[in-house]
């Protein structure tokens, strides 16, 4: 088995690796996000996954936000230390199950839910809006999973925190092993597994940020792709993908964090072991391995 902070630093680059349409990789990048910056921040937490097993969850967050920031200046990868860190915080020996999560976050208290609330601050995450009560820019809520419940009509990650994670392991997580068992290639197998997943159930990024009609159309034309026969596939593909970046950005950034989580939970518990052929540009000059 590998470590926790190996497993998560190897789940953020592998996610940020696949070319999902939408989302930033290789290949593309937003004027405020860029791949380097995705890696830099999978290193970066780390150190912080490791010692999740021995510390508070809200002191594991906070300090796996502490190090991405400086690693880069934007909120790189909030959602996927939201989502990993309760993963990496069931205790070894204990196969980690949506049942395994909800027993770490129902021990969660004040100091966690202060040192969350500091780390969503530092984070400093876009298109989150405002709210009544416990708004990410007043004091900590007392019960963090409270204050997750009133915002899980708009965030999903939210909305994993509040019901359980039980959507994660039963959707892409069964999604990913299903496509890796037919020989699919492992970055192909994570693409597909993105579009399932926002077929799924619509983005809460770009509901937030555009509204939940055309987060409900961005799904239905994902559902779309996932239906176009083989012969077609990269056409449609394509076309998807420049369609969610112009004439404006509609960036399925929420659904990418689950793809993160998801090949966490498959690489920490073994199911995947990606040291497999999988495609990535040459660097300019790099000789290849012998």
């Amino acid at each position: 088995m590998w470590s926790r902070g190996w497993c998560g630093t190897l789940a953020g680059i592998l996610e940020a690796t696949a070319p999902k349409p939408g989302n930033v990789h290789p290949s593309a990048s937003f004027a405020d996000l860029t791949y380097d910056d995705l890696l830099a921040t999978a290193v970066a937490i780390g150190p912080a996954l490791d010692r999740a097993a021995e510390r508070p969850l809200g002191r594991t967050i906070l300090a796996a936000i502490e190090a991405a920031r400086p690693a880069a200046d934007t909120n790189a990868n909030l959602g996927i230390v939201l989502l990993t860190a309760p993963l990496a915080a069931v205790p070894d020996g204990t196969p980690l199950s949506a049942a395994a999560v909800d027993g770490v976050l129902a021990g969660l208290g004040l100091d966690d839910a202060a040192d969350i609330w500091r780390a969503i601050t530092i984070a400093r995450p876009g298109g989150m809006g405002t709210a009544d009560k416990w708004d990410v820019a007043g004091p900590p809520p007392d019960d963090i999973r409270a204050a997750m419940r009133l915002a899980a009509d708009r965030d999903q990650i939210a909305r994993l925190w509040a019901l359980g994670f039980g959507p994660l392991f039963r959707g892409p997580v069964q999604d990913l092993l299903t496509d890796l068992a037919t020989g699919e290639p492992l970055l192909e197998a994570i693409v597909r597994c993105h579009l399932r997943q926002l077929a799924r159930v619509p983005d809460s990024l770009i509901a937030r940020r555009h509204g939940a009609a055309v987060a409900k159309d961005v799904s239905t034309r994902a559902a779309a792709v996932l239906a176009t026969p083989p012969d077609h596939w990269t056409a449609a593909l394509a076309g998807f993908d420049a369609s969610l970046r112009t004439p404006q950005r509609l960036n399925p950034g929420t659904t990418a964090d689950m793809i993160a989580a998801t090949l966490y939970i498959l690489l920490r518990d073994g199911r995947l072991r990606p040291f497999l052929p999988f495609a990535t540009p040459p660097l300019p000059g790099a000789t290849p391995l012998s």
